[in-house]
């Protein structure tokens, strides 16, 4: 599949079989996160064979299963981190799906494993993505209209349109899909709401937007 249908068919999957994820995939994965970093100053790094972080109690009241790999999304602490976490998390995600895996955002129904990924001073990890093959392939989520989270009119170009409409494709925290993105003078602003990991969920929702539209914001 290409990466537009990775953004149509991507849903999130909590349940995963025994299967190991492939050494050329888990490969493929590390080496497009290097380059992540070296892009974005962030320290993703993919973490596999490692039942602990979702072994606990609060993995199974968050209804994991079987997890074993994951992404984790660390860095710089500050003001850009979230985002940034999106947008890269949001790459790699879709990347994934391409290869056939399966994947799932996850804000605090996990363990942390300090051993398991390297935390430099000044850092902090903010989210882990689960990664492997799912019991099944996830359902699409509810989502808000096309004008309830932009300015899209009929004097706004189709581009843009497209761009919202992917952008809505988009995981967010608790389905909340907190964003707004604005057409005005050839250009295009988006902007967080206000809720749990709504930048996160930003970084997100721009990364489908560029799809979409083909347009960097």
């Amino acid at each position: 599949m290409d990466i537009k249908e990775a953004m149509v068919k991507r849903h999130s999957v909590r349940s995963y079989t025994d299967r190991p994820v492939e050494e050329e995939k888990a490969a493929a994965l590390r080496a497009l996160a290097d380059g992540y970093n070296k892009e974005s100053g962030l320290h993703i790094q993919l973490v596999t064979d490692e039942p602990k972080a979702f072994g606990s109690a609060m993995a199974k009241y968050g209804s994991f299963s079987g997890v074993s790999n994951y992404i984790a999304l660390i860095g710089k602490d500050g003001d850009g981190l979230d985002e940034l976490c999106g947008y890269y998390g949001e790459k790699l995600v879709l990347e994934a799906q391409m290869m056939g895996l399966n994947t799932c955002w996850v804000a605090l129904t996990y363990k942390k494993v300090p051993d398991a990924y390297e935390i430099l001073p000044g850092e902090k990890l903010l989210l882990v993505i689960s990664l492997g093959y799912g019991k099944d392939q996830g359902v699409p989520h509810r989502s808000k209209k096309i004008r309830d989270v932009s300015n899209v009119s009929d004097d706004t170009p189709d581009w843009f349109g497209a761009g919202v409409e992917a952008a809505l494709l988009a995981p967010t925290a608790m389905n909340q899909q907190k964003f707004r993105f604005t057409y005005e003078d050839g250009k295009v602003e988006a902007k967080p709401g206000v809720g749990f990991y709504t930048k996160v969920d930003l970084g997100i929702a721009k990364y489908h937007f560029e799809i979409g539209s083909g347009r960097k914001i």
